[in-house]
């Protein structure tokens, strides 16, 4: 089938183009973020085609996917007519959470598909018809080494996110730090901007221990590839974090003392974290393996064509 989606989020997206799909990716004339087209750091397939926005009514169009709530208008007025769609929730609620409702709570003609279980229980998702298919991620392979004794951390715009992505937590940690993502530079650690995927995947199984520091987010993607690549994590026990993160695969806490030790114990003991970071990679293969999720979504997809929401 061909399927139109945004190209809003990278990583989510490197996953749900591997498919055997055709994916159709509106380009605008500055590449803003309502046509980005094609990713320029991730590795897409061919089968992922970037169209202009004016050309897009001369395609046809089997299933949308919405990610973004004027997503609805925008492919209404490009396509000019309506299509099967779904919609995609990356986020954890914002704002009042116990009492957050979800923009499609009062709409029934369009499934929303949350990304975590945690997002699925504290969205208030009304009459909306709800599915869980939890992430899946392209398997870097295993690429540990470990060989600085220094700790990772993946995080985009950590200054302006400080709270929600943990970076005021930081100073705390007694071992090196190297971030990496948009708009890194400038921060009092070692930065990595925005480098493309493969070479932040090498770099990153470089260092001990991965540290994902963040308070409220779905679930970072970033979580599961480090763990993926081979790295022992330590990680706030938040969200979705204490379902992705098994005990023998680092440590989750809410104690700032305990995260703090544990990544000094980590980058202390190189054997440790090496069993730990195997065993992190086994835990990320079996839950968040690509081939589950692409099944996931073939099904989903296969039911709207059939016009079942």
């Amino acid at each position: 089938m061909k399927i139109l989606l945004w190209h809003v989020h990278g990583s989510w997206t490197t996953s749900f183009v591997q498919g055997r799909h055709e994916y159709v990716v509106p380009l605008v004339p500055d590449r803003g973020p309502d046509g980005r087209g094609r990713a320029a750091t991730y590795p897409w397939p061919e089968s992922v085609r970037e169209v202009p926005w004016d050309r897009l009514a001369s395609e046809d169009v089997d299933v949308v996917v919405f990610q973004r709530p004027h997503e609805i208008e925008l492919a209404r007025d490009w396509l000019g007519r309506e299509a099967p769609a779904v919609y995609v929730e990356h986020n954890t609620p914002a704002g009042d959470v116990p009492r957050t409702r979800h923009h499609l709570a009062d709409r029934d003609d369009i499934p929303l598909v949350h990304v975590t279980n945690f997002n699925d229980l504290f969205w208030d998702s009304g009459r909306a018809p709800t599915r869980v298919i939890e992430h899946g991620v392209v398997d870097p392979g295993y690429r540990y080494t470990g060989e600085l004794p220094r700790a990772g951390v993946v995080v985009n715009e950590p200054v302006r996110r400080t709270r929600v992505a943990g970076t005021d937590l930081l100073p705390a940690f007694d071992v090196p730090l190297d971030v990496f993502g948009m708009r890194v530079t400038g921060l009092p650690y070692g930065t990595f901007e925005d480098l493309p995927q493969d070479t932040m995947h090498d770099e990153l199984a470089r260092r001990r221990v991965y540290l994902h520091p963040y308070r409220w987010t779905s679930l970072g993607l970033s979580l599961i590839e480090a763990m993926m690549l081979g790295l022992p994590v330590v990680a706030l026990a938040t969200t979705e974090a204490v379902e992705a993160v098994p005990p023998e695969a680092g440590v989750i806490s809410t104690r700032l003392e305990t995260l703090t030790s544990a990544v000094s114990a980590f980058t202390a003991d190189p054997e440790r974290a090496r069993q730990a970071g195997k065993a992190a990679r086994a835990a990320a293969l079996a839950r968040y393996g690509l081939p589950r999720f692409l099944a996931d979504w073939d099904r989903l997809l296969a039911d709207r064509l059939d016009g079942a929401v």
